[in-house]
């Protein structure tokens, strides 16, 4: 039996080479954790404008590795049976792994979502997004790591609810395929920007495959979170190895 847990961070910005944690919140069964901590840089003004953290909040606060939660939390996620959750994983997984806790098995909500989206009927897939796109009913704060865990909980349930139905398969056949899905680049499938907003990769690749070896050239410039869009243009470019 799987050991499921729903995590989130905040964090000092959106870059994890060079941002760090200064919350993080979890909840396995009925178990829940959240707590601040003081990160080794400042947290910015355009962080706290999302999180609303502020460095006065943190100034009292420990840091992570020397909290009385940090053994705990790094024992729990890293147990051969624990499956972790996150929305757009990959970062929650780096700025962890920065503090040396290095989970097995992971579920990203996020990659599972456009996989299931197979008719492209949802637009972005940002969870707080997701939270009203799919009128998930929670009483949660956005923005917030206990709030967002919450939400993330929720969308986990509706996403394998869909998987179990879809494919006539068990619980853990259904986590099984989410952790696969997740463990590798995800195909984007629409432009949300640009001179071909709102058509699909697909199209663009059949009438305009200029433009995506121009942008596979800027992503790879700057790959830093390009993972699923670098894959997904050499997919249609056949550049794939």
């Amino acid at each position: 039996m799987k050991k499921i847990i729903f995590f989130d961070t905040e964090t000092t910005g959106n870059e994890p080479k060079k941002d760090f944690l200064c919350q993080i919140a979890y909840k396995t069964g009925s178990e829940t954790f959240c707590e601040l901590y003081k990160p080794p840089i400042m947290i910015p003004p355009e962080a706290s404008a999302i999180t609303h953290i502020s460095n006065k909040m943190v100034a009292d606060k420990e840091p992570f590795k020397e909290s009385a939660g940090y053994k705990k939390i790094k024992e729990l996620f890293e147990e051969d049976d624990a499956v972790v959750v996150a929305h757009n994983a990959k970062f929650d997984l780096a700025i962890i792994e920065k503090e040396d806790i290095k989970p097995t098995k992971f579920i990203c909500t996020l990659r599972v979502a456009r996989a299931l989206d197979k008719e492209n009927v949802i637009p972005q897939y940002k969870l707080q997004y997701l939270r009203y796109f799919l009128d998930i009913e929670i009483e949660a704060t956005a923005h917030d790591a206990m709030g967002d865990v919450l939400v993330l909980e929720k969308l986990f349930e509706r996403l394998l609810s869909k998987i179990m139905k879809e494919d006539g398969v068990s619980e853990d056949e259904a986590i099984e395929k989410m952790i696969d899905i997740s463990s590798r680049p995800s195909l984007m499938n629409i432009f949300n920007f640009g001179k071909h907003n709102g058509k699909t990769v697909a199209e663009v690749a059949r009438t305009d495959s200029s433009y995506l070896d121009w942008m596979l050239t800027q992503k790879e410039q700057n790959p830093e979170n390009e993972e699923d869009w670098i894959y997904t243009l050499k997919h249609h470019l056949g550049k794939l190895q």
